[in-house]
């Protein structure tokens, strides 16, 4: 059994970067991740429920909303599996902290930054440029059509974590240290070295450590688990049905055509017994 949670599951992402008490470890992540400009030096956590102006739109339920001392917002979100329309749901979650800001009466518009991040367990697949298919950030912001910035207080970052592959010997920025930690930390067996005189990450370290949570924690802990085990073998069984399907597609249409059974083995990889059966 593993020592510590996996972050990839819900108990997991909120217990490290979801409790009041461990804000210290969101705060470090996201100065990490963020400009420099946007230095945070305390956070405030909100309700995660945002309720919509009329009964007749949607509310937004986010994983993580806070806001550090200058009122500036952050959606921190977990995405464990890829779905149609994700980067529309986050642009739909940012406008609940924008219009939030209205206030009544006279008022110049004057908004806070909006910041909604992603940590995603995929791979996104409409990359603009392939040389984008190995990067893990992944910037967006309002650009004008001479790629100049216009606005810049509404930012989304998306990390995605199955690409970030580095070695502990290999990490270099603080931003380097916390994928590995998020990546990593289920399969640790103790504190890394290159953590070894890091407070922050001794401290999460051990607030993940599973032997030191009540039973109740525990068995929360292990459901989220099972749930995100059962999610990603549903994931890859219906890619695997999907590719068979599409396999057979194509042998029948090569039989329609007149292809011979040994052409069409050698073509798709199923036995000429199977193809056979096609004809069958």
């Amino acid at each position: 059994m593993a020592k510590y949670i996996d972050i990839f599951t819900d108990f997991g992402f909120k217990k490290i970067f979801g409790e009041e008490a461990n804000k210290n470890f969101l705060i470090d992540f996201l100065n990490a991740l963020l400009p420099t400009s946007t230095l945070i030096k305390d956070l405030t956590f909100k309700n995660t429920e945002q309720l919509p102006v009329t009964i007749e739109e949607r509310r937004a339920v986010y994983d993580i909303y806070c806001e550090n001392e200058k009122g500036e917002k952050f959606i921190v979100e977990l995405q464990k599996a890829k779905q149609n329309y994700f980067i529309e749901r986050t642009i739909y979650y940012s406008t609940f902290p924008i219009s939030g800001q209205a206030i009544k009466g006279e008022w110049d518009y004057n908004l806070k930054a909006v910041y909604c991040i992603g940590l995603l367990d995929f791979k996104f697949s409409d990359y603009a440029d392939e040389s984008e298919q190995g990067e893990v950030v992944h910037t967006h912001t309002i650009k004008n059509q001479h790629n100049r910035q216009v606005y810049d207080k509404l930012t989304y970052i998306y990390l995605e974590m199955p690409n970030f592959n580095k070695k502990e010997y290999e990490l270099v920025t603080r931003l380097d240290q916390w994928l590995y930690f998020i990546k990593n930390l289920e399969t640790f067996q103790s504190i890394p070295e290159i953590f070894k005189n890091q407070v922050v990450f001794i401290e999460a370290i051990e607030k993940a450590e599973l032997s030191k949570m009540s039973e109740e924690a525990q068995a929360a802990y292990f459901a989220g688990l099972k749930a995100y085990r059962d999610n990603i073998s549903k994931i890859k069984t219906a890619k695997q049905e999907g590719i068979e399907e599409g396999i057979l597609f194509v042998a029948k249409k090569c039989l329609k055509k007149g292809m011979t059974i040994l052409d069409i083995a050698d073509l798709t990889g199923l036995t000429e017994d199977e193809i056979r059966n096609i004809i069958i």
